[in-house]
Order: structure tokens, then C-alpha cells, then sequence
């Protein structure tokens, strides 16, 4: 009962990361699920807490960077085509991106809260990753190359990232926990972790993930010591050609998966089309409203009028319990262009903006934290999700169900950045334990 006391704040936010672990129906759309509905209940429970606690809000630096894209939203939705559309992009944008993340951040009172959550995504990313791996060995997966054997998890083919990004954060938290100076049993059932979700990885054939995850992993073991980085790479690697070659005819499909990421400007596949074509598109909308974009919810309604005749009608999406079916291409794919061409620059300058103020307030904090003091896995995983989620957002937007994750992401990134980094921070609330414990493991 003690621990459960101790944890209690947590509990609402551990509920929406256990809640993507439930199965989708095979005829969903992959929009706003159970988890979405719950984010919603951490917000108010959050408020009710800071009602009946009288506790300090966010400070003045948490309200700026957090609170700062609600300027661009609120001019975006004032041009949106409708006050449907704006009133629902308004409210996605600020679940995403100001109000679960700073109910998040509230919420957590130390390492040790932070270290429950990232704990919890890796047992999400084990579970979907498990189920992922069983899809690729039985041929029950989605439709990849005529075979049903891409690995999506309960997510099912309509949102085939899913399970890649709920594996991705799993290992970008099991990095970090593995980094860090925590005791050494810790350690190493974190990195265990870590080397067991680079199976469902793989298998999700997903050229943007792996990209995103080789970019977090490596600045984060940069930051934890060149040394470290070198000899861990030098494993890694290994690993890699020992699981690339051990698939048999899977290995085939991932090292041509794995060469097309050199393709994507010689001989791009249909997908990389679509893309550059929605890229395109996007740019030529905010060209029309530089400053305030076409409003929210609005790249659809514009996407005909500036895309070319090389855009395909939609992806073809089947397998995993679902039947053949054509998804239309309703987003660019790149989530800083869609900000461009639905809230034009001033929506994109309040967004980014933020979002590099919390990189660099939490690779302040890591360096500090690195020379001296507790903290360094929460500091990484931190900084890991940053730099995922940036990177990700180069070839990706928000969509499907597992976007809340993103939500929680942030506000973890921002807790450490704006709160978290400094050396006095408790690492559970309130048992010590842990911190002494991380103590001895610097000494």
C-alpha cells in the first residue's frame, strides 16, 4: 500500500501508457482510442490536484515554452474552413502539445516517478514488440511485399507505425535507464531490454524508425562518453549482422528495406513519391499564407489544388485481421510542414520554438548532471525523446492512436528540462532509497 500511495500521481499517466496495449478493431480508423479519452482524465485529475493542494502552478519559464503555441493555434483555427475543423484541430494540438504536457510534468514529483514512466514504456514496447515478433514468425502481420509479415502489434494495418514508435520510445528509454548510474542490476536488465526490442524493430520495415531510433541511440551514448559509445557501437553492430543474417528470408527484405533508405532521391518507390509530392504541396500552401497558413484541419480541403499528378490515390493497407482497403493521403508526412501550410510561420516558430527551448534547457541539464550529480538516465532518456521525436518529425506528423504517447514524450522531456536537472530534485517521493543507491553506484 505504501508503494501504491507513493506512486499515486503516476498511476493515471502509467493508465494511458498500459491502455495502448489494448488490441484495435481490425475496421478502425486509428484516430483518438481509450488512451486519448484518459490523457483527458490526467489533465483534470492534475487540476484537482493543484485545487486541493494550493500548489504553485508552472513556473515562468514552463508557462512560456509550454504555453507558447497556443498563439499560433488560436490564429490558425480563426482561418480554418470551418469552426468544426478549428475547434477539433485547436483541441488535438493543445492534448499534444501544452495540456498533457504540463499535467505531466505537474505530476511527477522525482527521478523516481520519472523512472516508473519510463519503465512503463518499455514494458509496452516489450508487449507490443513480443506480439510483433509472433505476426512476423506466423504470417498474421500486415501486407508488406505480397506477405502478411510486417509487424505492427495490436495496431493493426491501418496505423503500421504504431508499434514502431511505441518500440522506438521503449528503447529509447532502455538506452538511457541502461546509461545511467542506477545500480547495476538495473543497468542490466535494461540493457537486455534494449537488445531484445531490436528484434520488433526490424521486423516493423519501418525506414523513418530506424532512422530516428540510430539518430537518438548514438546521441545518446555520445553523451553518456565517447568511450562508452565506441564500445557499445562496436557490440551493436555486431548484433546487428548476427540478426540481419539470421532471418533467413527476412533477411533479404530487411537489407533491401534497409538499402532503399539510399534510394529515396535515385529510384524513390511510390511511397517516397507520395511524399515528395505532399511535401510539395505543403510548401505551396504556405507560399499562398505565409504567415498564417491555411488553417487547421486544412491541408486536405487544399491538397488537390497543389499537389501533382504523380500523388497516388492512398496507401494499400491489409492484413493483421483487417481486409484489403485504400488509406487516402490526408497529411504530408512531415510534421513541420504540415505546421507550415495550416498555422504558416507563426505557427511553426511557437511550436519548434518550444521545442528546441526544451532541448536545449535538458542538454544544459545533462551536462550538468553528467559531471557531477544524480539524474544522468532520466537526463538521457529526456534528451532521447527530444531527439527522436524531432528527427521523427522530419518524415512523420501526429495521427493514429499511439500520438498520445507524444504527449506524455513531452512532458517527461519537459519536466527534465525545466525541473528535473536540478541536483536537488528527490529521486522518489518519499522514500530515499533510490538515491542512495545511485550514490553509491557514482562512487
Amino acid at each position: 500500500m505504501d508503494h501504491v500511495r507513493r506512486y499515486a500521481p503516476m498511476l493515471p499517466v502509467v493508465a494511458v501508457i498500459a491502455l495502448l496495449g489494448l488490441p484495435i478493431g481490425p475496421g478502425g480508423e486509428g484516430g483518438a482510442g481509450p488512451a486519448d479519452a484518459v490523457s483527458a482524465l490526467v489533465v483534470l485529475y492534475c487540476g484537482i490536484l493543484l485545487v486541493r493542494d494550493r500548489r504553485r502552478p508552472l513556473s515562468r519559464t514552463a508557462a512560456v515554452v509550454l504555453g507558447l503555441p497556443v498563439l499560433g493555434l488560436a490564429i490558425a483555427a480563426a482561418g480554418a474552413a470551418s469552426p468544426g475543423a478549428g475547434i477539433t484541430g485547436m483541441g488535438r494540438y493543445l492534448q499534444l502539445f501544452v495540456l498533457v504536457p504540463a499535467a505531466v510534468l505537474l505530476l511527477i514529483r522525482g527521478r523516481g516517478d520519472f523512472r516508473v514512466l519510463a519503465w512503463s514504456f518499455v514494458g509496452l514496447a516489450l508487449w507490443q514488440g513480443a506480439i510483433g515478433v509472433h505476426q512476423f514468425l506466423t504470417g498474421t502481420g500486415a501486407s508488406y511485399q505480397g506477405q502478411e509479415i510486417r509487424a505492427v502489434g495490436t495496431f493493426g494495418a491501418q496505423d503500421v507505425m504504431g508499434m514502431a514508435t511505441v518500440v522506438c520510445f521503449g528503447l529509447v528509454c532502455a538506452v538511457g535507464l541502461a546509461l545511467g548510474r542506477t545500480p547495476v542490476r538495473h543497468r542490466v536488465i535494461a540493457a537486455c531490454c534494449a537488445l531484445a526490442l531490436l528484434i520488433p524493430l526490424a521486423l516493423s520495415f519501418s525506414r523513418g524508425a530506424w532512422i530516428a531510433t540510430a539518430v537518438t541511440c548514438t546521441v545518446q551514448l555520445v553523451l553518456a562518453g565517447l568511450r562508452r559509445a565506441l564500445k557499445v557501437g562496436a557490440v551493436v553492430a555486431a548484433l546487428g549482422v548476427i540478426l540481419v543474417g539470421g532471418f533467413g528470408v527476412g533477411s533479404a527484405m530487411l537489407q533491401e528495406r534497409i538499402s532503399s533508405i539510399t534510394q529515396v532521391t535515385d529510384a524513390p518507390d511510390q511511397s517516397v513519391t507520395d511524399r515528395y509530392t505532399m511535401w510539395a504541396a505543403a510548401v505551396g500552401m504556405w507560399r499562398e499564407q505565409p504567415l498564417t497558413g491555411v488553417g487547421l484541419k486544412g491541408f486536405p480541403e487544399h491538397r488537390d489544388a497543389h499537389a501533382s499528378l504523380a500523388l497516388s490515390a492512398g496507401s494499400d493497407t491489409e492484413g493483421a485481421g483487417a481486409a484489403f482497403r485504400k488509406q487516402p493521403l490526408l497529411s504530408p508526412h512531415n510534421m513541420y510542414l504540415l505546421i507550415l501550410a495550416e498555422q504558416g510561420l507563426i505557427g511553426l516558430l511557437a511550436l519548434a520554438g518550444g521545442w528546441l527551448a526544451l532541448l536545449v534547457c535538458g542538454l544544459r541539464g545533462l551536462a550538468r548532471v553528467r559531471r557531477s550529480g544524480p539524474g544522468l538516465d532520466c537526463g538521457l532518456v529526456a534528451c532521447g525523446f527530444l531527439v527522436w521525436q524531432l528527427t521523427d518529425f522530419a518524415y512523420a506528423d501526429i495521427g493514429g492512436p499511439s500520438t498520445v504517447l507524444t504527449a506524455v514524450c513531452f512532458g517527461l522531456a519537459a519536466w527534465w528540462a525545466l525541473v528535473g536537472n536540478d541536483s536537488k530534485q528527490p529521486t522518489a517521493t518519499p522514500a530515499p532509497v533510490p538515491d542512495r543507491a545511485e550514490e553509491a553506484a557514482t562512487r
